[in-house]
């Protein structure tokens, strides 16, 4: 595998000379400064390129170019937003970075209802809560048919949950929501969230994968001329939220998407974390199905309980059989090596990682500081070299 780290630009806490002492070779990375919908020019791209290769490492995977919401909705300027992303492919492809790695979630991109949630070891991890989400749109975002939606053992205890929480409390569970992750396309007010999210009211699952797919079939010629790989994200979580549907949770979405648009270029990116929040997602199973397929790597674990809710747990913990998952990756690449592919290598990043140790005391991004990373990329090198030496 190709190890890499994902760096934010010049403003992320965590450099990229820390990046090369945690033992990456390359970054995951985007120009997150550049609004949606708009076309990256190639002064940009080389600028960002340059910082990147000066500090010796290499810009292998674009994470991620932002679809616009007139494109989720096939409204507005979708027409023109996609010729734009086109255009960005191409400015892309002219300083050789192939592969790009987006996802089509509408409004949120990942989710969690809390970003410091502590672990009994004394670290802090990303987690989330039914009870604390269904609180937060039924009363603060107030959402029309909001009650449909939940059972009412959940209302009533999401009733309680938000009767205890003071000012501050209030505060910071909106802002876990929707004030904007990192590497999120958007972030809102409760306001602007409403109304973003009503939008969607008149959106079905079918709609919402009949306008992935025709966004696909438009840029995929493109990515394909190009030589590029397009690696769609699971949805995180893999569920529905406020009433908005998701497309890219199970593997039968991922049979509607590929079978509807063949092409190689038109790939995923195989998140354990996201696709291992459903417990009627067989991880490996899936691999196999569309691992020739599979053009960038997420490893992480997270662990749920009988409610669905679910924490980051460390990356050789929780519910993701890790072993088995890097066995069946290293598998691949052998055989892809062996078939003559040149991009046998498949670009990898520890996902997510506990805040821990001196980073406590630091200000990182949630999910993103370096030392929980870097143990999870120490962890995930480990454990390939032991199936390379002694299994493969």
């Amino acid at each position: 595998m190709n190890e890499s780290f994902r760096w934010y630009g010049p403003s992320d806490p965590v450099t990229l000379s820390n990046i090369r002492q945690a033992g990456a070779s390359s970054v995951v990375s985007a120009l997150h400064e550049i609004q949606n919908g708009v076309v990256w020019n190639r002064s940009a791209i080389e600028m960002h390129q340059k910082i990147i290769k000066n500090s010796g490492l290499n810009w292998n995977v674009v994470e991620s170019v932002p679809i616009h919401e007139d494109i989720k909705q096939r409204n507005g300027s979708f027409e023109l937003y996609i010729e734009n992303y086109k255009r960005t492919l191409e400015n892309l492809s002219s300083f050789n970075i192939k592969t790009v790695c987006y996802n089509f979630m509408p409004v949120l991109d990942w989710t969690r209802t809390d970003l410091y949630y502590p672990m009994p070891d004394g670290s802090k991890t990303l987690y989330f809560s039914w009870i604390a989400l269904a609180a937060f749109d039924l009363f603060l975002v107030k959402r029309d048919g909001a009650k449909d939606e939940y059972d009412s053992q959940l209302i009533k205890e999401a009733e309680n949950y938000f009767k205890g929480l003071l000012p501050s409390d209030l505060e910071r569970l909106s802002k876990s929501i929707i004030a904007g992750l990192p590497g999120a396309e958007e972030g809102y007010s409760i306001d602007e969230f409403k109304a973003q999210i009503e939008k969607y009211s008149s959106i079905s699952k079918l709609d919402l994968q009949k306008n992935l797919i025709l966004f696909l079939e438009a840029i995929i010629p493109t990515a394909e001329s190009l030589g590029m790989r397009m690696c769609i994200h699971p949805d995180d979580p893999p569920f529905p939220l406020f009433g908005i549907p998701r497309v890219v949770s199970t593997s039968d979405d991922l049979e509607t998407i590929f079978s509807k648009v063949p092409s190689l270029s038109n790939g995923l990116t195989f998140c354990t974390g996201s696709l291992g929040v459903r417990s009627d997602c067989n991880l490996i199973k899936i691999f196999e199905k569309w691992s020739e397929r599979v053009h960038f790597l997420h490893l992480r674990s997270t662990h749920r309980d009988s409610k669905g809710n679910f924490y980051e747990a460390n990356h050789l913990e929780g519910d993701v059989d890790m072993f088995s998952i890097v066995r069946k990756i290293l598998m691949e690449e052998h055989k892809r090596k062996k078939s003559g592919r040149l991009d046998w290598k498949i670009p990898m990043r520890p996902d997510h990682g506990h805040q821990m140790l001196d980073d406590l005391n630091k200000k990182t991004n949630p999910g993103y500081s370096a030392i929980g990373r870097l143990r999870g990329l120490a962890e995930l090198r480990g454990l390939s070299l032991g199936i390379q030496k002694y299994i493969i």
